[in-house]
């Protein structure tokens, strides 16, 4: 049974340097069979470096990926088959001239020696800037000197020198692509052209009296902003982080998938267009306003669901839950996927663990714990390695689990670990690199509100159900009794004076007002005035600094679980299983929790990436119309991705 605990990963410096420290007693007692490949070794440090690094999904899949391309090269440019992506190749209008080397007395050392190079100078480059960068570059200074590198050897000449040479020669071609792919590396990744039209929300005012547009963008006004690793940065406006990624030189992406938009003279790059998301019409109420209305209704109504006092058990066992087997194709099919009041999906679940014969044992626990959970587990924050990172984390873990085989496919030979490794993070890397391209060059060009924003804002409006009721309007939130109704007299949160008179409330999680102490204080569900609610998250980041559609966590996982089928050759976690246990009162960070322990379990790669893009929904951070198109996309980037890094591990 595979169990994984991301907090087992690299966390600060002094983890890093002991590490580096158990990694040299390996090598020095040549405990071969026990100790992790190099390639294993700078994976796992540059996720530490992630963690101590600003939280940019859309840089650090970059990062991620390009350090994927350093390690494979420098491992296919001494194979008979394979062909190296960048080394001896042009991508993009990016060429990386390549003369050739002589075969080594011994292959294993010359690949360990160019990844490691290679990673070094890649790693000490990317994260020169970093909020982190003293632990980080101390990490990579210490992890070389314990492999028994010298990092002082700079030479590039890589036909006369030794392997150290080729690393450095790999790792300065990806710098200098990087320098020139789109992405304004050079200038700090600041934005080109994009402006916002909304002004920002001040969330801990009532309200969004401000909104201009109701279908597009809003930045928020916070005294300090901590972002998803957990660093501040200053207040004022929160800014849209790369809305303009779609133009990014991609890895799989082609131009058949490619529309080009133009606003304001620039052009905007969209791969994978999903069309346009459902907008709210404030005059008439016409077009698709009541699936916009719906969808973020919707969004508020699983807001009371976070609350474990309140009775409802779920089984979230596999044998329950997952298994999802189709998608909505249609903005109003979404309507028949989500269970709207009780939440959840109409996942299935799974008859039988295929790889034991015995079904799955019920894992019945509170469903405001689960609910909680998950929204905190899968939110890759504070102190995280972001999304795309976080499923390098996974699959790290089953590459460990001793139920796994290293075979590629499934099929064939075990494949030694640094081979395995290699070709594990190249398709993964891959894939992860176009989610962020399809999935930013989306939100860019459609420029999509977040809930916090819409459902504030039609609250203001009014309702929507009744004209006959008070405060009425075509653009309001749809009342749903027990969850969404018109604040009455007599009510406890009419106010003093009637202030608050057919005002709209709602049954969700209160919100951090209540929260003096998040190691002691949980807020629980209760009626609160519509203009107060917030998102299941810490009043200092409220929700992410980018625009919604399509969800990054859907397009993300599906991608990332549709590599991980394709890689292991079965879509099963090994043993049939993956889980992770949240322990009673010490996993959540908004607020205290969970009221016991939570295992999260899931049957298949694709059951966790479902359970992500359900989290995001009680996270309060995306609606359906967010959700639906992010799992589609992920869905053909991850094969596609899997696809043409599999051609260039057969050297077609």
């Amino acid at each position: 049974m595979m169990k994984l605990k991301i907090s087992d990963s690299i966390k600060n410096l002094a983890l890093v340097l002991l590490l580096a420290v158990l990694i040299a007693g390996c090598r020095s007692n040549n405990q071969k069979n026990t100790r992790p490949s190099v390639a294993r070794q700078w994976n796992e440090a540059m996720l530490a470096a992630i963690r101590l690094d600003l939280a940019r999904p859309t840089v650090h899949a970059r990062n991620l990926f390009h350090m994927s391309i350093a390690m494979y090269d420098a491992w296919a440019a001494f194979d008979d088959v394979a062909n190296p992506y960048l080394l001896g190749h042009a991508v993009g209008d990016f060429n990386c001239s390549f003369t050739g080397i002589g075969a080594p007395v011994l292959k294993q050392s010359a690949r360990e020696e160019a990844i490691s190079f290679a990673a070094y100078r890649l790693l000490s480059h990317r994260f020169k800037n970093s909020p982190g960068v003293a632990e980080s570059q101390a990490a990579f200074d210490a992890l070389m000197a314990a492999l028994g590198y010298d990092a002082k050897i700079t030479s590039t000449d890589y036909a006369q020198g030794p392997s150290a040479a080729l690393g450095n020669y790999i790792a300065q071609c990806i710098i200098a692509y990087g320098l020139q792919d789109g992405a304004n590396e050079e200038n700090g990744y600041v934005n080109i052209a994009y402006q916002t039209v909304n002004p920002p929300l001040a969330p801990a005012s009532p309200g969004n009296p401000d909104l201009s547009d109701p279908n597009r963008w809003q930045p928020l006004s916070l005294a300090s902003f901590i972002d998803q690793s957990g660093n501040t940065l200053p207040g004022a406006a929160t800014q849209f982080l790369s809305p303009e990624w779609g133009r990014v030189v991609p890895f799989s992406l082609t131009a058949a998938e490619l529309t080009i938009y133009q606003r304001g003279n620039f052009d905007y790059w969209v791969y994978h267009d999903p069309g346009a998301p459902p907008a709210i019409d404030i005059a008439s109420g016409g077009g698709l306003s009541s699936e916009y209305q719906w969808g973020f209704s919707l969004v508020s109504l699983w807001s009371s669901h976070l609350d474990p006092s309140d009775g409802v058990l779920w089984d979230i066992s596999p044998g329950a839950s997952g298994n999802v087997q189709s998608f909505p194709q249609t903005i109003p099919e979404q309507r028949t996927f989500y269970d709207a009041l009780n939440g959840g999906d109409f996942g299935a679940g799974h008859s039988i663990n295929p790889h034991t014969g015995e079904a799955y044992a019920p894992n019945v626990v509170p469903r405001g714990d689960y609910t909680r959970v998950l929204a905190e587990f899968w939110a890759d924050g504070p102190d995280s390695e972001t999304p795309p990172g976080h499923w390098f984390v996974l699959l790290n873990r089953v590459s460990d689990d001793a139920n796994f085989e290293k075979k590629f496919r499934g099929d064939g030979p075990v494949l030694e670990k640094l081979e395995w490794d290699v070709k594990a993070y190249f398709a993964l890397g891959g894939a992860m690199h176009d989610s962020a391209i399809s999935a930013w060059g989306i939100k860019g060009w459609y420029d999509y509100i977040r809930p916090v924003s819409a459902i504030r804002s039609m609250a203001d409006r009014g309702q929507s159900s009744d004209s006959n009721l008070p405060h009425y309007s075509v653009g309001g939130i749809p009342l749903e009794p027990g969850f969404v109704e018109l604040v009455l007299s007599g009510d406890p949160l009419v106010g003093a004076n009637d202030e608050h008179l057919n005002k709209i409330k709602l049954k969700a999680w209160r919100g951090p007002d209540f929260i003096r102490d998040p190691n002691t204080d949980a807020t629980g569900v209760d009626w609160i005035l519509a203009e107060n609610w917030w998102p299941y998250q810490r009043p200092s980041f409220v929700t992410p600094p980018f625009a919604g559609y399509t969800s990054g966590h859907s397009t993300f996982s599906r991608a990332a679980a549709e590599v991980l089928t394709l890689l292991t050759g079965d879509p099963y976690f090994p043993g049939g299983v993956g889980e992770f246990t949240a322990k009673k009162n010490e996993f959540l960070v908004f607020e205290e929790g969970p009221s016991v322990n939570v295992t999260l379990q899931w049957a298949t790669y694709r059951d966790a990436s479902d359970q992500t893009s359900l989290s995001r929904i009680w996270g309060g951070i995306h609606p359906p119309a967010d959700d639906i198109p992010g799992r589609i996309i992920g869905e053909r980037i991850g094969v596609n991705a899997f696809t043409r890094a599999e051609s260039y591990f057969l050297g077609s």
